[in-house]
C-alpha cells in the first residue's frame, strides 16, 4: 500500500508529509524545495480491535495509542507539479513517475488561496483553490493519455494482426500504473468501445480510456490545507459546494506537526486525530509555547470537525477512496508462540475473501486452505466468504 502525496509547490505538502510520518524534510517558502521524493511510513488508525475481547495489541508493526491501533502504510511525497508538468514543465514527468505505483493520492492544495498556479506566495484569497483541483486532474490524465496514446496508431495495428487481446496488450503496456487486463476491460465495456477493432478508436476515445483508467488506478482525495488561514474556512466552504462528488477535507498541517513534535518530546499528550490534547510539562514550555498550543486548540481543533484533518485525511483515502480493509489473523486464544496479543494486521482490497487472505498471509496457508473461522462471530466460513473491515480471521489449512 502506497499513499502519493501531490499538489502544486508551495502548498504544504512536505509539512502534511512530515505531519503524518515525522520525516526528516526540506519544508520552505519557495516553489521546488522538495526535487527528489521524500518516502516515509504514515499510519492508518482505527479502534483497537484487542480491546472487543478486552485485551490490547501487541503491533508487530505500527503501535497502540489509548483505544486506537495505528497501522503502517507507505507514503511518498513527490515535488510540486505545475501546469504542463505533462509536458515536462517544472521537470513534471520525473516527478509523475515517481507515482507510478501509488495506489491513492492525497491532493494537498492551499485552501486559503496564497498560492499562486506557480507555486508562489501571493495574499490570502487572491488565488482560487478551485483552479488547482482542475489542474492536478488535467495533469494526471494527459500523463496517463501520452503513455497510453505513444505509438498508438502502430500498437493497435499491430494486436490486429497478431490476432490477440487488446485488454492483455494495454493491460501489458499499463502495468507500471498498476492497470490490469480487469480495469482495461472494465473502462472498455464502460466507455462502449468495440474491443475487436482497436485501430478504429478515435483520439476522443482514447482521452476517454486514459482519464477513466486515471481514476480508477489514482483516485485522489483533496487535503484543503491552510484551511485556518484567512480566507480558508469560507473558500472550503465553497469548494464543498462546487466539488460535491470529491472528498474534501479541511486541513491544517502546521498545526498536526506542532502537536506531534510536541508529543514527540513529551510535552503533551496527544492522539493523532482526536480533537484535544493534555499538557504535561508545562514548567518544561515557555508562554510562547503554551500560547501556541492554545491557539491551536481554540482556532483549529475546536473549530473543525476533523481536528487538524492530517489523520482523517489519510484514513479517509484508504478505508473510504478505495475501501481497503484491515483483517486480523488470530485463533481463539488470539495471540502468537510469544504471547503477543493479535500482533499482525494486513490491508485487503473491497470484496477479498478469506482464500484471498489466506493467500496474503503465506502461499502454503492458501494452497492448503480447508476452512476460516470469524473469531468475534465465532463463525465458520468458507474461501468465498467475504471479509470485512476489523474481522479478525482464523485460517486452517493442511499446510
Amino acid at each position: 500500500m502506497q499513499i502519493g502525496i501531490v499538489g502544486k509547490p508551495n502548498v504544504g505538502k512536505s509539512t502534511f508529509f512530515k505531519a503524518a510520518t515525522l520525516a526528516e524534510v526540506e519544508i520552505a517558502n519557495y516553489p521546488f524545495a522538495t526535487i527528489k521524493p521524500n518516502v516515509g511510513v504514515a499510519y492508518l488508525k482505527q479502534k483497537d480491535i484487542a480491546r472487543e475481547f478486552g485485551r490490547i495489541s501487541n503491533p508487530r508493526d505500527g503501535f497502540v495509542l489509548g483505544e486506537s491501533r495505528f497501522i503502517p502504510v507507505q507514503m511518498i511525497d513527490v515535488a510540486g507539479l505545475v501546469p504542463g508538468a505533462h509536458e515536462g514543465k517544472g521537470m513534471g514527468n520525473q516527478f509523475l513517475d515517481d507515482l507510478r505505483q501509488a495506489d491513492v493520492l492525497i491532493h494537498v492544495i492551499d485552501v486559503s488561496g496564497s498560492t499562486n498556479n506557480k507555486g508562489e506566495p501571493v495574499g490570502p484569497g487572491t488565488h482560487n483553490p478551485a483552479n488547482d483541483i482542475k489542474f492536478l486532474e488535467t495533469e494526471l490524465d494527459m500523463w496517463y493519455l501520452a503513455i497510453l496514446g505513444k505509438g498508438w496508431e502502430k500498437f493497435s495495428r499491430q494486436v490486429m494482426h497478431d490476432k490477440g487481446k487488446i485488454t492483455v496488450a494495454l493491460a501489458k503496456q499499463l502495468s507500471g500504473l498498476k492497470v490490469n487486463e480487469e480495469i482495461v476491460e472494465y473502462a472498455i465495456k464502460k466507455l462502449e468501445l468495440d474491443i475487436e477493432k482497436p485501430d478504429g478508436w478515435t483520439s476522443d476515445n482514447l482521452k476517454d480510456l486514459a482519464i477513466l483508467l486515471r481514476k480508477i488506478t489514482k483516485p485522489m482525495i483533496i487535503a484543503c490545507n491552510k484551511v485556518d488561514v484567512s480566507c480558508g474556512k469560507q473558500n472550503f466552504d465553497k469548494l464543498k459546494d462546487d466539488f460535491p462528488d470529491i472528498i474534501l477535507i479541511p486541513v491544517s498541517s502546521e498545526s498536526e506537526l506542532a502537536l506531534r513534535e510536541a508529543a514527540k518530546l513529551s510535552l503533551i499528550k496527544y492522539i493523532p486525530g482526536e480533537k484535544s490534547f493534555n499538557i504535561k510539562e508545562p514548567s518544561e514550555m515557555n508562554d510562547k509555547q503554551i500560547a501556541a498550543l492554545k491557539f491551536i486548540q481554540e482556532s483549529v481543533l475546536n473549530q473543525f470537525e476533523f481536528g487538524t484533518g492530517v489523520q482523517e485525511t489519510i484514513n479517509q483515502a484508504v478505508f473510504n477512496l478505495i475501501k481497503y480493509i484491515a483483517v486480523y489473523p488470530g485463533g481463539a486464544t488470539l495471540q502468537d508462540k510469544d504471547g503477543n496479543v493479535i500482533p499482525d494486521c494486513f490491508l485487503m482490497p473491497p470484496n477479498s475473501t478469506a482464500l484471498d487472505f489466506a493467500y496474503r498471509i503465506h502461499t502454503d496457508l492458501g494452497k492448503g486452505f480447508i476452512r476460516a473461522k470469524d473469531i468475534k462471530k465465532k463463525l465458520t466460513v468458507g474461501k468465498e466468504h467475504l471479509l470485512n473491515n476489523s474481522d479478525v480471521i482464523e485460517i486452517i489449512s493442511s499446510k
